[in-house]
C-alpha cells in the first residue's frame, strides 16, 4: 500500500512543469499523515516540498479552485508556505516546506511551552491580514449541504441530531442579531494543521477555509485540542493581546459546540465513503455526544446570553 501511494506521488510530480527539475524517479518521498488526503514530503537539502493529493470522494464537499485561491492568499498573509503549484482540477497542490517545524497535536499543544499563544498569534495575523477568500463559510448552509450529501448515501444520524439542530436556532438567532464584518478564517483548525517552529506557527491545509467569523477558529481550535481553561486563556489572551469581552468570549464557546454539530456530519460522510483512515462512526458519534453536553450546561447559556446582548452590552 505505502510502495503503491509512493509511486502516485512519483507520478504526479512528473507531471507538473513547475518541478520539471526534480528526478522525479529517485528524488526522496516520504508519506505523511493525513485523513482524506495523501500527503508527502519531496527533496531533500535546500529543496523540500509538501506534496498533497486528493482523497477518494473528496470532490463532493470541497471546492478545489477556492482552496487554491485561499492558500495563495494566505502565503501571502505569511500565515502559510507559499505554494509552488495548485491544479484546481484534479486538487493536485504542492507547497514549500517549513523547515523544522513540528507537526502538532493535542499532546504537542498542551507539553510544549507557549504553543496555545503562538497560535493566537497566528489566528491574529490571519484575521487582521486583509486577506479575502473567495468562499463563505456559513456554518447552517454547510450542515444543509451535508445532509444532502448524507441523503445519497447509506448512513444513519446520530439519535436526535435534528433535535439538537432544532436546538441551535437559538443560536443562529442570538448570532444573526449581531452580524459582524466576516474575515479570512481558516475554519479548520485541527492542531496537525498547525507548524510549530518554536518561534512562531504556520498554517496549513485550506481546504475548508473561507470568510467567516473569526471566533470561530478559536473555538475549534480550543475542542480539536482538547484545551484546557489554561489552554484557553493562553490563546485568546494572546489573540486579544488581553481579555475578550464577553460577546466575544460567548461566540468562542458557541462556536465550541457548533463546530462539532457540523463536523458530525463530515465525520459520518467519511464513515458512508469507508475512508479507512479512522472509525468515523465513533468519531461522529463522539463529535455529537459532546455537543450535547456542552449545549445542555448552564455556562453554555450564560454565554449564548452575552451574544444575544450583543457587543455593547
Amino acid at each position: 500500500m505505502a510502495d503503491q501511494s509512493i509511486e502516485r506521488a512519483r507520478e504526479a510530480l512528473s507531471g507538473i512543469l513547475h518541478l520539471r527539475h526534480l528526478d522525479t524517479g529517485a528524488v526522496p518521498i516520504r508519506r505523511l499523515g493525513g485523513l482524506t488526503n495523501l500527503v508527502f514530503e519531496v527533496g531533500s537539502g535546500a529543496e523540500q516540498f509538501v506534496l498533497r493529493l486528493p482523497g477518494k470522494g473528496t470532490e463532493e464537499y470541497i471546492n478545489r479552485a477556492n482552496e487554491a485561491q485561499a492558500a495563495a492568499e494566505a502565503a501571502r498573509a505569511g500565515v502559510s508556505p507559499d505554494v509552488i503549484f495548485a491544479d484546481p482540477e484534479t486538487g493536485v497542490m504542492v507547497t514549500r516546506l517549513v523547515g523544522r517545524a513540528l507537526t502538532m497535536s493535542p499532546d504537542s499543544f498542551k507539553s510544549v511551552t507557549g504553543a496555545p499563544a503562538r497560535a493566537g498569534q497566528v489566528f491574529h495575523r490571519l484575521h487582521s491580514s486583509g486577506a479575502r477568500f473567495n468562499f463563505r463559510f456559513e456554518l447552517f448552509s454547510m450542515i444543509d449541504d451535508y445532509l444532502k450529501v448524507l441523503a445519497t448515501k447509506d448512513t444513519d444520524l446520530p439519535e436526535g441530531y435534528h433535535d439538537v439542530l432544532r436546538e441551535a436556532e437559538k443560536v443562529r438567532a442570538a448570532l444573526s442579531a449581531h452580524p459582524l464584518p466576516q474575515v479570512a478564517c481558516h475554519c479548520d483548525p485541527l492542531c496537525e494543521n498547525f507548524l510549530d517552529t518554536g518561534e512562531r506557527m504556520w498554517l496549513v491545509d485550506w481546504e475548508y477555509s473561507g470568510m467567516n467569523d473569526p471566533m470561530w477558529d478559536l473555538g475549534d481550535l480550543s475542542v480539536e485540542g482538547q484545551f484546557s481553561q489554561q489552554q484557553d486563556e493562553e490563546m485568546i489572551r494572546a489573540y486579544f493581546k488581553g481579555d475578550p469581552s464577553p460577546f466575544d468570549h460567548g461566540r468562542i464557546v458557541i462556536y465550541k459546540a457548533m463546530c462539532d454539530l457540523l463536523w458530525t456530519l463530515w465525520g459520518l460522510i467519511q464513515h458512508a465513503n469507508r475512508n479507512p483512515a479512522d472509525d468515523f462512526w465513533a468519531y461522529s458519534v463522539n463529535r455529537f455526544e459532546r455537543c450535547k453536553a456542552l449545549i445542555a450546561t448552564p455556562d453554555f447559556a450564560r454565554h449564548l446570553a452575552a451574544v444575544e446582548a450583543g457587543p455593547g452590552a
